[in-house]
């Protein structure tokens, strides 16, 4: 009898490690399709509550999981681009928000990621323009970039792709950082900082209306600094990824003229381990539900099919890249 226990126990034991290693073999169901009807489990990477991936990312995930067969998908809260970029880097995530210039940066080797290439990253879509934002008060009386000389600006959080864009804009106008007092800052954190009084300028890169310059706005007179056309010409001459954006006056409370500025434009992005089947399967979700993507945020309305490969910085997924060209 003890014999036959302990053999039944050892068959047991080999019979757990041998699940155990089946699991751990069919790992990321990002790379495994929905093939033979499992659950597949895909983790999204967004940016802050406060931002414009947060509500995307949580609709998109709710479209993968109600048009792909087996799909189990969710949305997390980042730091964004920057962030998102190494998440899928290191596989905590298996989709993310990024803008088209950190992936360009990433793909390349380039500003935060010098030294430090990814060669992994693949485009899913192009989705809508990022807007850059230099938000101020109107008490501050700041009405070009040149005015930011000895002020306090909120340039991003250090490192940021924010961060890069402030710079590069800044630099376009002949500014570097000794000109100007420098707070590493979020958006969220920067709008706290302008309502305070304790920052003169706030530089958010994000689709509007920004939830966080409406609620600046609606608490003290917000104003955003226009950018000249000799600024926005150097700009993307020399980085191809940037395009000219105009906010609509009305826009925010109190904004009575139109403001001219340059724009970035937020991808989608999975790595070389997302299948093609999956990756058609997914831009496919997005292009033929987009009322759920505009019922997100009110930037779903510049997401299309037909600009989905505008300002693709780095190499497609193919399954994505055959959806997005077939007519």
């Amino acid at each position: 009898m003890k014999k036959a226990l302990k053999k039944l126990m050892v068959a047991g034991a080999f019979c757990l490690a041998g699940t155990a290693l089946l699991a751990g073999c069919g790992g990321g169901g990002a790379s495994s399709g929905s093939a033979g009807g499992g659950k597949q489990f895909l983790n999204i990477a967004t940016g802050g509550t406060a931002g414009t991936y947060y509500p995307l990312g949580g609709a998109l995930a709710e479209l993968l999981n109600q048009n792909i067969k087996g799909m189990n998908a969710s949305a997390q809260s980042t730091g964004a681009s920057v962030a998102n970029v190494n998440m899928l880097k290191d596989g905590s995530v298996d989709l993310a928000f990024i803008q088209n210039d950190i992936s360009y940066y990433a793909a390349n080797g380039k500003e935060m990621f010098k030294d430090n290439k990814v060669d992994s990253l693949r485009g899913i879509a192009a989705l809508y323009p990022e807007t850059i934002q230099f938000v101020t008060t109107q008490d501050k009386g700041i009405k070009t970039i040149a005015d930011l000389k000895g002020k306090k600006v909120a340039v991003g959080a250090s490192g940021s792709g924010a961060e890069a864009n402030c710079r590069q804009i800044l630099e376009a106008n002949g500014i570097t950082y000794n000109d100007i007092d420098v707070q590493y800052l979020s958006f969220g954190e920067a709008a706290d900082a302008l309502k305070d009084g304790n920052v003169d300028v706030g530089v958010v890169v994000a689709g509007y209306p920004t939830a966080a310059i409406q609620d600046l706005a609606a608490n003290r007179s917000a104003a955003i600094v226009n950018l000249d056309e000799k600024t926005i010409d150097t700009l993307m001459k020399k980085y191809p990824y940037y395009t000219k954006m105009t906010i609509p006056k009305g826009t925010y409370p109190g904004q009575d003229a139109d403001v001219k500025t340059v724009a970035v434009k937020c991808i989608i992005v999975g790595t070389d381990k997302l299948s093609d089947d999956l990756g058609g399967q997914i831009a496919k979700a997005i292009y033929e539900h987009l009322d759920r993507m505009k019922a997100a945020h009110a930037v779903g309305k510049y997401i299309t099919k037909d600009t989905a490969l505008e300002g693709m910085s780095i190499k497609m997924n193919a399954g994505a890249e055959k959806y997005l060209k077939a007519k």
